[in-house]
């Protein structure tokens, strides 16, 4: 965790996260949330990701996210298809950053080749889905401007409602609405709007699990989007903490031999 995220932690929490400027609350909360997701180290973990048309057609794929905590940067991240066979092999590395632009590399098989994925581009919808390159990116806190809302009760649990605003270039979003419950710091539900400001996808999180006594995962994400009446559901299993991985584990070459 960087240096000054500690400092507007220390400053702002000392005031039990009551701080008068909204700008201020959004932030010191943003950090909190942060801080008690810091120190996993690495983790791997299979996904079954469902595609669903406006009609109720579904398409399943199935994957593999192996994520390296990286110290004073964002995460570095891998994911693997090994379903359906058309898209085997297939594999997006992502190196997430704090204030510099991301980098995302995806590899095709059918192709043999690695391609780049360009930094405007990273609203587009990665692989059909109605997730956008964006969204797996990790969400460091300089990525964004905060702004306290509200508190509000979802799903039983007290939360936190948040705006953050993209500080970055050539996002998809103008900004997004974030629930957090106040008992845990876990978000539980997303509302992202276009840059017209117009609602775009919501994003549910549910079955959150805890591992190492301390780090909370969700076992299904449900990404909805309003605007063509596409959804996608990621399921999470099998989670691994602290396996070893290294940066040697996460480079273009990693791509074209992942299997």
């Amino acid at each position: 965790m960087k240096t000054w995220i500690i400092a507007v932690s220390l400053t702002l929490l000392s005031g039990h996260l009551y701080a008068e400027a909204p700008e201020e609350k959004g932030l010191a909360i943003a950090v909190e949330a942060d801080r008690r997701d810091s120190g996993f180290g690495d983790f791997t973990a299979h996904m079954t990701m469902t595609l669903t048309n406006r009609q109720g057609e579904k398409s399943v794929r199935k994957l593999r996210v192996k994520t390296l905590e990286v110290e004073g940067d964002g995460d570095k991240s891998l994911s693997i298809f090994d379903e359906p066979r058309d898209i085997k092999g297939t594999a997006m590395l992502t190196f997430s950053h704090a204030l510099k632009p991301d980098e995302q590399w995806l590899y095709l098989p059918a192709l043999k080749r690695v391609k780049r994925i360009a930094s405007k581009n990273k609203s587009g919808p990665f692989m059909g889905s109605e997730f956008a390159y964006e969204d797996l990116t990790s969400q460091e806190v300089e990525k964004y401007n905060y702004r306290y809302l509200r508190d509000e009760t979802i799903n039983g649990l007290d939360c936190f409602v948040i705006e953050r605003t993209p500080a970055y270039k050539h996002s998809g979003y103008s900004r997004m609405v974030v629930w957090l419950d106040k008992e845990h710091y876990r978000p539980q539900k997303i509302e992202f709007l276009d840059r017209k400001n117009e609602p775009l996808k919501t994003l549910t999180f549910e079955s959150y699990q805890q591992y190492l006594d301390k780090y909370w995962r969700a076992d299904r994400m449900l990404m909805q989007n309003h605007q063509t009446g596409k959804s996608t559901l990621l399921k999470w299993r099998d989670y691994r903490f602290r396996t070893g991985l290294s940066d040697r584990d996460f480079n273009k070459n990693t791509l074209k031999r992942a299997k």
